[in-house]
């Protein structure tokens, strides 16, 4: 399989516009099972802003995965797998409710890569969102295209967190709280709703819980602790993918200037590591 091709996509850029409307973050707040949620009021919270600028694909070019065909902005590559690997953000403004954006996405690189596992596809998309002509968000998005698992492969060694949580929430990621998220994202993604689909075509145990909802749920638990508190950077990465089979847990630790914040699976081991900082 020849990946050189698809580093024809870098450079490529695309522009949306959109509202921030309050109705999308009054479902995310009920998701995240707030009467009065933590946030800023009148604002667009750390990480909502994956509300806005949802996919439109027309149903006929949906893939049997659930997402748009591969081409397009983001580069075609022939891998089954796709995930989201991490994030990076930079909030450098308020967005207030009801304000017009703009974002302009730009595929900045695409790396092919070959490992144990097989080949692996990374795709790196810089986003830029503005409010009024200045920017409020920078997010880096990495992608990665992965194989399919061989039959009988050993999985990569789990990770335990030697830290200690000073704060920390069980989640139990049931199909409704999957379904929620994708509705709230417009994800047609089938590894988070359709539990036939995950099992036989991709290989996993139960539904996938989406990296930007344990994201989510990260920025969550520091909110509990800091309701109201001005984040100015977030960055994630996943390690190990959770299922809705079984429970996970979002923990924390305090340090000067943010926090430092992981998702734990059922067995203890690192599913997510992030770094906050706030004023």
């Amino acid at each position: 399989m020849s990946f050189e091709h698809l580093k024809d996509w870098i450079g490529r850029t695309e522009f949306h516009t959109d509202l921030a409307a309050q109705a999308p973050l009054d479902g995310l707040a009920a998701t995240l099972d707030h009467s009065n949620p933590p946030w800023r009021a009148g604002e667009v919270p750390p990480l909502g802003h994956w509300l806005y600028f949802l996919p439109r694909t027309p149903q006929h070019e949906i893939g049997p995965d659930g997402h748009a065909k591969r081409g397009g902005f983001l580069p075609p590559v022939e891998l089954p797998r796709r995930m989201w690997a991490g994030g990076e953000f930079e909030f450098l403004a308020p967005m207030p409710i009801g304000a017009a954006m703009e974002r302009r996405s730009t595929i900045a690189n695409v790396a092919h890569k070959a490992g144990r596992s097989g080949s692996m596809v990374f795709v790196r998309v810089e986003h830029e969102i503005q409010v009024k002509g200045a920017a409020a968000i920078r997010e880096v998005h990495t992608i990665v295209y992965r194989e399919a698992p061989k039959h009988g492969e050993a999985a990569p060694a789990p990770e335990k967190m030697e830290r200690a949580a000073e704060f920390s929430r069980e989640i139990v990621p049931d199909p409704v709280l999957l379904f929620r998220y994708s509705a709230l994202t417009f994800n047609g993604h089938r590894i988070h709703y359709d539990r036939s689909y995950c099992e036989s075509a991709e290989g996993y145990p139960g539904l996938v819980v989406h990296g930007p909802l344990t994201a989510t749920l990260l920025m969550d638990l520091y909110l509990r602790q800091r309701p109201g508190a001005a984040v100015s950077a977030f960055r994630f990465r996943a390690r190990r993918p959770l299922f809705d089979i079984d429970p996970f847990s979002v923990c924390g630790v305090h340090r000067p200037g943010g926090a430092d914040l992981w998702a734990l699976d059922h067995e203890g081991f690192v599913a997510m590591t992030a770094e906050l900082e706030a004023a």
